[in-house]
């Protein structure tokens, strides 16, 4: 009986010690945790909100401009915003609108009507030539509106100035009663002044429109600017440098670079006029100032018609077409003031 306990014992002290080591075996060892580094989320800057486009009665407008007014870009709508509805879609605005935009309208032309007012009214309103306003010859506070802005008015007809043609396309075009002129016993043409209340009227008009669609001073001028050979308007008597001085609007050339470029230009007309060289110069100079005429070296119909339009605008005191040394040095201190760009 002792034996057998005896044995029993040292049946259960081995078992014990059996399973501790399998136990210190299949212990767990805790693992030092690894830190893994997270990626940093960058947040993207959130894009400036745009105005919202308003609507009044169902129609849609944009008043604000987001685009870079130094290159020219303008997203403002003077009008409502006019879109497609194609049929089973719908057309949204959600990124509208770019900001690589500008307006059609670049220009300014001006011109006479060379009627009444009556008959002004009728032949811009029921023939097939208009302009986008007409000032009349009263003294009130009404200018007359007949073409939307932003669609095609037919005033400037056969153009060009510059690398553009076809103003039709491009301009906005102001029509003053006028009778434009007559011709005296010796053909000369003897214009018809404007009064202080038309001239207010276009200035005020004129500011208004250079403002909102940035027209530069290059682009405001006359219809015989974009069309010599065969335009007169709005003729000698216009004031274009009293809107230049008092309103900063078109172009006027400075007077201490005007007489920088007089005492060389009277040598060379006593010596040089004739010459085709020189004649080709002075084309070309009227060319790069902005009129569409081809160098011939001769002094013909056109290169006449060409200068008598430039005295119009900006030598208005003597306009017999003929090239002389104010003039040619007028138009070299344009062209020095106003670059091609």
């Amino acid at each position: 009986m002792r034996k057998t306990l005896y044995i029993m014992g040292l049946s259960a002290m081995v078992f014990s010690c059996t399973s501790q080591q399998n136990v210190k075996k299949t212990s767990y060892k805790r693992k030092t945790p690894v830190t893994q580094q997270k990626t940093a989320v960058v947040t993207p800057p959130q894009a400036k909100p745009k105005p919202q486009i308003t609507t009044d009665h169902g129609v849609e407008f944009f008043t604000t401009n987001i685009a870079d007014i130094t290159k020219n870009d303008n997203t403002i709508s003077y009008g409502s915003i006019v879109s497609a509805k194609p049929a089973g879609y719908k057309v949204t605005k959600t990124y509208f609108p770019a900001v690589a935009q500008n307006f059609r309208q670049k220009y300014l032309i001006l011109h006479y009507t060379a009627l009444p007012e009556d008959k002004s009214i009728t032949v811009l309103t029921q023939q097939a030539v208009s302009a986008h306003y007409l000032v009349n010859d009263k003294e009130d506070n009404q200018i007359y509106q007949l073409v939307d802005e932003n669609k095609r008015a037919y005033h400037a007809g056969i153009s060009s100035w510059r690398n553009d043609k076809n103003l039709n396309d491009t301009s906005i075009g102001i029509e003053i009663v006028n009778n434009g002129y007559t011709a005296d016993s010796t053909a000369r043409r003897i214009f018809v002044p404007f009064s202080d209340d038309q001239v207010k009227k276009v200035a005020a008009l004129a500011k208004d429109i250079v403002t909102r669609y940035q027209i530069p001073p290059t682009n405001v001028l006359a219809h015989s600017d974009i069309a010599p050979t065969r335009k007169q308007d709005p003729g000698p008597l216009f004031p274009w440098k009293k809107l230049y001085d008092e309103y900063q609007i078109g172009m006027w050339y400075d007077e201490a670079t005007k007489k920088n470029y007089y005492e060389l230009a009277l040598v060379e007309f006593t010596t040089r006029y004739n010459e085709p060289a020189f004649i080709f110069m002075i084309q070309t100079a009227l060319q790069k100032f902005g009129y569409g005429l081809e160098s011939s070296g001769k002094w013909d119909d056109a290169t006449r018609k060409t200068i008598e339009a430039f005295q119009y605008h900006f030598r208005p005191q003597n306009y017999d077409g003929v090239m002389d040394a104010e003039t040619w040095a007028i138009l070299q201190a344009l062209n020095v003031k106003y670059p091609v760009k």
